[in-house]
């Protein structure tokens, strides 16, 4: 079935390609630059989240800090203002992590309860490496697959929009300076799982009008595309958007420890579903026009 469709994306090619390129470039810059704010998980040192059970300020919280002796460090207060963040750069003993308790309690009464994670250098450098493998592995073999049920223009075509998603997730973090941990890993193979499968969505339709379309100019297989992006236009939208509903629910109600984990989700889901459409099938044009007119 041909849809009458009223824009052409591929058409439009270029200018997802700019927008993304300079997306691209800014977070490089960042990167290079600043680099990213890696949290506890992997760089040496210790977090603590404290429950004080009634609403307090970050003032309040970094004085009761210094009685426990450490006046250098920046609380921050979440979760209705009851529940106090610090993460120190070097780990704590436990004779620190129980004057740091006693002080709390001492000020806000003995409901007072805390959540410490303490991580070593080699630890920190082993999760790093780790986390990288990870994403290195899937990526991997998402193109390894790709390849044996489609073709290697289509696996090429979506590993860029792969690493266009995961790139623009650690940009916004890098730029914003926000924390990257294991949870953020966690998103990040999660969005490269959901950008995958809105990718081969759009690329399975088009093998199926591939079969009976009669390409002869660059223009026919153009409109193949974008006709088989508005095939599955509505189910692409449908599926992004009802975990996108559960990811900002998330953000919003969610503790702390999960907010960052949730955004990064929501970042991830809409660079999905705008790469899988802008940035996959255009550069699949890109590679299948080329053939057009040689011999089989």
């Amino acid at each position: 079935m041909r849809y009458k469709f009223n824009f052409d994306f591929i058409k439009h090619r270029k200018k997802f390609y700019v927008f993304s390129t300079a997306l691209t470039l800014l977070g490089i810059i960042t990167l290079v630059a600043l680099g990213l704010n890696y949290g506890v998980d992997f760089r040496a040192g210790s977090s603590l989240d404290i429950d004080v059970g009634k609403p307090t300020t970050a003032a309040e919280a970094k004085e009761v800090f210094a009685k426990a002796g450490f006046a250098d460090v920046t609380p921050t207060v979440g979760g209705e203002g009851e529940r106090v963040t610090v993460r120190f750069k070097d780990p704590l003993t436990q004779q620190q992590v129980i004057a740091v308790e006693e002080a709390f309690k001492a000020q806000y009464g003995d409901q007072v309860s805390k959540e410490e994670n303490t991580v070593d250098p080699e630890l920190a450098r082993e999760q790093l490496t780790n986390a990288g493998i990870a994403v290195l592995v899937a990526s991997i073999f998402i193109i390894i697959y790709i390849s044996i049920r489609f073709e290697w223009r289509f696996a090429i075509a979506g590993i860029a929009a792969l690493l266009h998603d995961a790139f623009i997730v650690i940009s916004v973090f890098s730029i914003f300076r926000l924390e990257v941990n294991l949870p953020f890993i966690v998103a990040i193979l999660t969005i490269i799982g959901y950008s995958i499968n809105d990718t081969i969505v759009i690329f399975d339709r088009i093998r199926e009008n591939l079969r009976f379309a009669k390409l002869k100019s660059a223009g026919d297989l153009s409109a193949m595309i974008n006709n088989s992006i508005w095939q599955t236009f509505t189910r692409s939208v449908n599926t992004v958007m009802t975990v996108l509903i559960a990811a900002v629910a998330l953000f919003i109600f969610g503790s702390e420890s999960i907010r960052l984990f949730s955004l990064a989700m929501i970042i991830g889901l809409v660079s999905g579903a705008y790469s899988s459409i802008c940035i996959a099938s255009p550069i699949w044009f890109e590679l299948k026009k080329r053939s057009l007119g040689r011999s089989k």
